[in-house]
């Protein structure tokens, strides 16, 4: 088959996926990743190389496992980086678009600016661009609701076991917390998420708050899911040793 019609092909599989609803993903990845000091100094926090792989590219792989090929990312500080390694998409048979922060807009302020790149979509998920995790973001799917994903609270520490005479039992090491869940950093939106975002300042502290407060927010629960958040060093040396033991993503 020739360029021409590769390309028509995949234009027409394209507008396709638009009319039955396959939904996009915002790829929220403008930040400066200050805690990351001093590797994001030279590169953006999605370009961290993780067992090797950049976050960024290790994202785009996991959604396509779970059939998601149209991407938008917010990209700001370093931007030229992401777009050179990630491209147009076509090495990850994806088609991905960019929108530009001239300025560091919050997670809440990137979402607004990327408003017209998925303005043609009833619903699409969000995704922060520190996340590395293996969940099924299809889960998420709840007809007319705006959606997050959660996972369970696990203690930074470990625990110590005693008996009711104090004495020392067993160790575990940074437990799940029972019936605690932390936002994982996945949502599905509808249109109506653009009514409770700001020009600047994060959805987490914004948008969440809002719809939560008048009800308008639902969670789903994953459990015994590989799932973390590159916030730190320590994070990088722990999110690889856990991929690299059970070949996750």
């Amino acid at each position: 088959m020739g360029a021409c019609a590769c390309t028509l092909a995949s234009n027409i599989l394209y507008n396709l996926g638009k009319l039955i609803g396959v939904m996009k993903i915002v790829i929220l990845a403008g930040g400066f990743g200050k805690r990351l000091k001093p590797l994001t100094d030279t590169r953006p926090k999605p370009m961290i190389e993780v067992l090797n792989v950049p976050i960024i590219e290790w994202q785009v792989r996991w959604l396509r496992k779970f059939g998601i090929k149209d991407f938008v990312m917010c990209v700001g500080y370093m931007k030229e980086q992401i777009i050179d390694h990630i491209g147009n998409g076509a090495k990850f048979d994806s088609r991905i678009d960019y929108s530009f922060e001239k300025k560091a807009l919050g997670t809440g302020g990137a979402l607004l600016n990327a408003k017209q790149l998925v303005s043609n979509q009833g619903s699409f998920f969000v995704l922060n661009g520190d996340i590395l995790t293996e969940l099924d973001p299809n889960r998420l799917n709840i007809a007319n609701s705006n959606v997050l994903a959660v996972v369970p609270l696990r203690s930074p520490f470990g625990m110590v076991e005693l008996d009711v005479n104090s004495t020392v039992r067993g160790f575990i090491e940074k437990p799940e917390i029972p019936d605690r869940w932390i936002n994982a950093g996945l949502y599905r939106f509808t249109q109506e998420i653009f009514r409770y975002l700001p020009q600047e300042g994060n959805i987490e502290v914004t948008a969440l708050p809002a719809l939560a407060k008048e009800g308008r927010l639902q969670a789903v629960r994953y459990k015994d899911i590989f799932w973390r958040s590159i916030d730190s060093h320590k994070d990088i040396e722990e999110a690889s040793k856990e991929m690299k033991e059970a070949r996750q993503l």
